[in-house]
């Protein structure tokens, strides 16, 4: 453990907690991709599998437990207590483009082939991209939310503090994980590309229906 994975952590759990409050506030889910939180999800329970067999602290294992009722509590809140405001006309992104060579590659690039090694492998690749959905949403509709950027912001700063954690690593414990830090630098990259969208074509609001303060369903 060092200050910079400390910090990665507790920005990343700012981002998820800015999300769920401004669902739970707002009553409104409206341009947040759905698919991009079902895949942080599946990330979250494929990689932290270990829980019931691996205790390393009890930072680690609080951890784990809260990035996973997070997440689990915002799919609920996007599919089922607040579905009706959820934009699902243009949360398009066809999983199956990420699902299918992520799912192929852990097979081919793990560190061992057991059950628990591929699907931490999965989760590793999956992370990478899971926020693609949520980029292509903001292309597509051309705005984005001032809380949805904050989110995204704090979960690109994560990855990047992921990254000093890891040349940290190396630098004091001879540590490299290239799996991990190939995937780390491939998410970055795409967090780059969404403040270069936003700067360029995006635009915010502090409202789904701006100047208005609320959050009118959407329907089908």
């Amino acid at each position: 453990m060092n200050v910079f994975r400390i910090l990665g952590d507790l920005s990343h759990l700012l981002a998820m907690i800015l999300l769920l409050g401004k669902i739970w506030r707002s009553k409104c889910c409206s341009g947040i991709s759905g698919k991009s939180q079902i895949l942080f999800a599946l990330v979250f329970t494929t990689r932290y599998l270990d829980l019931f067999t691996n205790f390393i602290s009890v930072y680690n294992t609080v951890m784990k437990v809260v990035f996973l009722l997070c997440a689990y509590v915002t799919v609920y809140m996007i599919y089922g207590k607040f579905r009706k405001t959820f934009d699902s006309e243009n949360d398009t992104f066809r999983l199956e483009f990420l699902l299918v060579p992520v799912i192929g590659l852990s097979f081919l690039e793990n560190y061992s082939f057991t059950p628990l090694e591929i699907l931490w492998t999965f989760s590793i690749y999956l992370e990478s991209v899971a926020i693609l959905p949520q980029l292509f949403m903001i292309s597509k509709t051309g705005e984005a939310e001032t809380i949805t950027t904050h989110y995204l912001f704090f979960l690109g700063l994560y990855r990047a503090l992921y990254l000093a954690n890891w040349i940290r690593r190396y630098q004091t414990e001879n540590f490299y994980d290239q799996i991990a830090v190939v995937s780390g630098v491939v998410q970055t990259i795409f967090y780059c590309d969404f403040f270069y969208l936003y700067v360029t074509k995006g635009r915010c609001a502090d409202s789904s229906v701006a100047g208005t303060g609320r959050c009118h369903p959407f329907t089908s």
